[in-house]
């Protein structure tokens, strides 16, 4: 049987910079990949001062895209750092369009989506309401009969994030193991992960941030696993 993962993330880098080690495992198996990003990352940071930001974000995107093996990327076209109930409704139905159409024509074949943790891990509300329509979409279409398997959101443990953070927002503290469903070990990959997560180069601060702070442990990524 055919796996069709639908990957939903707010921003160009999401993918990236979360569970890109998994995603490339599963593209390697020859599992089909499909990425959503929700807007173009036009409120990022911009250290080259481009006038074209979203634009460059972008093709950022659709490097590490590449690089990751994704059959068909989606760009939804929503404004960065605006996302609404309202937004959270229409993404849903474009979420579930997408599939439809990806579906139409497919016999044999599963869905699965990733996303990120509902708390949106950063506590970003733009990550919050990819997160929440991904599930509703998820939920939505297997009432109508699809073949959905399970939703995996992309979480942080509690090692690593034992108090909440107020940096930026208000981001909480990482899952209890309990919480976590699932985790992928992929620092076999660890090269081609960071090479991905370099395609971000207008992100580059946040980027070698993370790489100096986890090394090889970038392809470690842990999951809520829903159903």
């Amino acid at each position: 049987m055919k796996k069709i993962i639908v990957g939903i993330f707010a921003h160009p880098d999401d993918e990236a910079f979360g569970p890109s080690g998994t995603l490339l495992m599963e593209t390697k198996a020859g599992t089909e990949l499909h990425l959503i990003t929700l807007t173009a990352g036009e409120a990022g940071t911009n250290p080259d001062n481009l006038s074209n930001l979203a634009e460059v974000r972008l093709q950022e995107w659709h490097s590490a895209g590449q690089l990751i093996g994704a059959t068909e990327m989606h760009h939804l076209g929503y404004v960065d750092g605006t996302l609404n109930n309202l937004d959270h409704l229409t993404i849903t139905d474009e979420i579930i369009r997408i599939v439809e159409d990806i579906l139409d024509g497919e016999d044999n074949a599963t869905i699965e989506f990733m996303s990120i943790d509902l708390n949106g891990v950063t506590g970003h509300i733009d990550h919050i309401v990819a997160g929440r329509s991904a599930c509703l979409a998820f939920y939505r279409l297997k009432a109508k009969g699809y073949p959905m398997s399970r939703i995996r959101l992309a979480c942080r443990p509690g090692s690593k994030d034992d108090v909440p953070n107020t940096d930026f927002v208000f981001m909480d503290a990482g899952r209890s193991p309990e919480e976590i469903g699932e985790t992928i070990d992929a620092r076999q990959y660890a090269n081609e992960v960071i090479e991905i997560m370099r395609c971000h180069r207008t992100q580059r601060h946040d980027c070698e941030n993370h790489i100096a702070a986890l090394g090889d442990d970038v392809a470690i990524n842990h999951f809520i696993v829903l159903e």
